[in-house]
């Protein structure tokens, strides 16, 4: 069985794709930008980006029944390898203990022209 996880609150899918799915215990987010409930992006600077995505990521797993700390792998798409240290300082204030399995990528491009997309599983 799938439920598909779509806040009111949350952004609007820039393509044909659900921002999370719920399947027994696992949640799956799909890949968040900087952008708000209104079509608005936030990337004024690398840390305002982040935190964005990171409330974006927040949402999708209030509204699932999780936190933070259920998330048990994600995936940090970047637009520059130069924004990996600005990116982990606010990344990490969201994780107590024992933050998840990631990688950490640069690529070619990301939607929107953003420079920080992040997807995730989270186990509740």
């Amino acid at each position: 069985m799938r439920t598909a996880i779509h806040p009111p609150n949350a952004a609007k899918p820039l393509a044909p794709y659900t921002p999370a799915i719920q399947s027994g215990g696992t949640l799956y987010l799909s890949g968040q930008i900087a952008i708000d409930s209104e079509g608005n992006l936030h990337t004024a600077d690398i840390a305002t980006e982040t935190r964005k995505v990171m409330e974006n990521v927040g949402t999708l797993l209030k509204a699932a029944g999780l936190g933070y700390e259920h998330l048990v792998k994600v995936t940090i798409f970047m637009s520059d390898m130069a924004h990996y240290a600005a990116v982990n300082e606010v990344y990490g204030t969201y994780f107590t203990e024992m933050p998840p399995a990631r990688e950490a990528v640069a690529v070619k491009g990301l939607p929107r022209g953003v420079n920080v997309e992040i997807s995730g599983i989270a186990v509740g």
